[in-house]
């Protein structure tokens, strides 16, 4: 369920792909019994093809990897988390917004 510049994370590379990123990386976390999860599939699909070169766009399964999604207290799904140099600095909870809104938050973290 992921485009061919989206990356599967877990919890094993999550630090390796995430926080050593050099470039800011947009984590979707999502469950594939998720509708709003599979709703925004093809919007994260297109954003990281359009932003390939500048932004990292990562998925990670809950269901499947649970110790990070704890840590960064994800409580809904789906919830999109951008890190900048190994910190949050954008945080979006569900499908408000929609594309435009998740390319708002890519946008601030260039």
């Amino acid at each position: 369920m992921a485009g061919a510049n989206v990356l599967n994370i877990g919890d094993g590379n999550f630090t390796k792909e995430v926080i050593e990123s050099d470039k800011p990386v947009l984590v979707d976390f999502w469950a594939s019994w998720c509708a709003p999860c599979r709703a925004i599939a093809p919007a994260i699909d297109a954003l990281a093809d359009q932003y390939k070169d500048q932004v990292k766009v990562a998925k990670m399964d809950v269901d499947s990897n649970q110790e990070t999604p704890q840590k960064y207290g994800i409580r809904s799904i789906p919830t999109l988390l951008i890190f900048k140099g190994g910190k949050v600095v954008e945080q979006i909870v569900g499908t408000g917004g929609g594309k435009a809104k998740i390319e708002d938050a890519i946008k601030k973290a260039l």
